[in-house]
């Protein structure tokens, strides 16, 4: 039997016609933008939950305004519709 020899290629990688990027390079590229992406989701994700924190306290109700409830006796006025004019 003749022994099998591999032949590994030097030009592996993405080839361009005036340059040629390696696979090595492509990988590190890969994994320092996914752990870019993944860092970012976690600072987003803070900073969402922060901001629902901060809405919930601004809408507590005890920082609402107090608003003037109409008394049973001006009830009346309230349920009264505006008269339109009438043309001649």
């Amino acid at each position: 039997m003749t022994p099998t020899t591999e032949k590994f290629s030097d030009h592996t990688g993405f080839n361009l016609p005036l340059f040629n990027i390696p696979q090595s390079f492509l990988l590190q590229i890969g994994t320092a933008s996914i752990l870019l992406l993944l860092s970012t989701q976690k600072a987003t994700v803070k900073a969402l939950e922060s901001m629902g924190e901060a809405s919930e306290e601004l809408f507590r109700g005890d920082r609402l305004p107090i608003l003037p409830f109409p008394d049973a006796s001006n009830d009346n006025t309230l349920h009264t519709t505006p008269r339109t004019k009438e043309r001649n």
